[in-house]
C-alpha cells in the first residue's frame, strides 16, 4: 500500500508520487506515442497504488483527458483516484492564447468532464495566467465551481509571486504548480515560503530537469532536441551541472540506490510539497518511479545534497 498525504488544506489525500500524464496521449508534446501504451501506464499506476493523476487540456490536446477517463471507466474506481487536470489554452486563428476569464474557465472545466467521463474533477488548474483577468477573478470562478460540486480543490499553475497572491486574496488557493528542481530553485527565494505560509501544497514540475537529474548523461553527451537551447544543457554551466550530478552518484552508490530516487526523495523532505508527478511514457517507469519512496534520507544527507546544488 503507497502512503498517502493530504495535500495542503484540501480534503484530498494523495500518494507521494502520483503521474505526471503529459506522455499519457499527448502527441503534440512527444513523437511517436501509442495511445495504447498510454492507457497501458495509466493501468500500471493504478495497480501499483498511485492515486493522483495529473493531466491537462493541452495533453494531446484532449486526447490526455480522453485516455485516463477511458481507463477509469473500465476498472471503475473513480471515487479511489484523484484526477488533477488544467485548462487555460484557446485556440484562436490557428495561434494560442491563454484565457482566464471566468466563462471560459466554466466552459473548460464543462468539457473536461466531458473528456474524463465524470462528474466532478478533484483538483482544477489555471494552467498559465493570461495578461487580462484579474487573478482574484479567475480564482472566484474557480470557488464557484466548487461550491456547485464540479471541482474539490483550486490550483493554480506557472504564476508569478505577484499573481499568486493575487489570485489568492480571497484564500481560495489550493495549489500551486510550478518549476522546481534542484538545478532551478528559484521557487524557494518565493513561491515555496508562500505557499508553506498560507497551507498551499507545493507540487514541482520537471523535477528532474528534462532528464539531466537522472543521472545519465555525462560531458561527452549530445543533444538534438529542445535540451540543445536548454541553459542547463549547454556550455560550461552543463559541465558544472554534470560536475554536481556526478557528486549526487557517490551518496546514490553508496546507499546502494538510484540517483533519480534520491532525488525524489529530495524533494518530499522540503516544506510544502506534498506529493510529486513525474511522468512515464512507459509502464515500468511507473514502477522505478515508485523506489524513491523507499529512500529515507538523514539530516546530514539532506544538507549534503542540499550544499551541492548551492554552490
Amino acid at each position: 500500500m503507497v502512503e498517502k498525504k493530504r495535500l495542503g488544506r484540501t480534503d484530498l489525500m494523495v500518494t507521494h508520487i502520483g503521474l505526471g500524464a503529459n506522455a499519457v496521449g499527448g502527441h503534440n508534446l512527444f513523437p511517436n506515442l501509442n495511445d495504447e501504451t498510454g492507457k497501458q501506464v495509466v493501468r500500471t499506476a493504478l495497480e501499483h497504488g498511485i492515486n493522483f493523476l495529473d493531466t491537462a487540456f493541452i495533453y494531446g490536446p484532449e486526447r490526455s483527458e480522453q485516455l485516463i477517463g477511458e481507463v477509469l471507466k473500465e476498472v471503475g474506481n473513480r471515487s479511489e483516484v484523484i484526477i488533477a487536470t488544467k485548462g487555460a489554452h484557446r485556440f484562436e486563428n490557428s495561434k494560442t492564447v491563454f484565457d482566464n476569464s471566468p466563462s471560459f474557465l466554466e466552459a473548460s472545466v464543462d468539457a473536461s468532464l466531458k473528456r474524463l467521463q465524470t462528474d466532478y474533477i478533484d483538483l482544477y488548474y489555471i494552467h498559465f495566467p493570461d495578461e487580462t483577468t484579474p487573478k482574484d477573478e479567475a480564482v472566484g470562478a474557480l470557488q464557484r465551481l466548487k461550491d456547485a460540486g464540479k471541482i474539490r480543490a483550486i490550483g493554480v499553475s506557472n504564476f508569478s509571486p505577484a499573481q499568486l497572491r493575487e489570485a489568492n486574496k480571497d484564500g481560495y488557493v489550493d495549489v500551486i504548480q510550478s518549476e522546481y528542481n534542484l538545478l532551478k530553485r528559484q521557487a524557494e527565494q518565493d513561491l515555496l515560503p508562500y505557499a508553506s505560509e498560507h497551507g498551499i501544497s507545493f507540487i514541482p514540475y520537471f523535477p528532474l530537469a528534462s532528464g539531466l537529474l537522472s543521472g545519465k548523461y555525462d560531458k561527452h553527451s549530445t543533444f538534438h532536441d529542445g535540451r540543445a537551447k536548454n541553459p542547463l544543457f549547454t556550455g560550461e554551466a552543463y559541465i558544472r551541472n554534470i560536475e554536481k550530478i556526478d557528486r549526487l552518484r557517490e551518496i546514490a552508490n553508496a546507499r546502494n540506490t538510484q540517483i533519480t530516487d534520491l532525488v525524489l526523495a529530495w524533494y518530499l523532505t522540503r516544506d510544502a510539497i506534498d506529493a510529486l508527478i513525474p511522468g512515464a511514457k512507459k509502464p515500468e517507469q511507473i514502477v522505478a518511479n515508485l523506489k524513491a519512496l523507499e529512500v529515507q534520507l538523514s539530516s546530514a544527507e539532506i544538507d549534503q545534497i542540499d550544499l551541492i546544488f548551492k554552490s
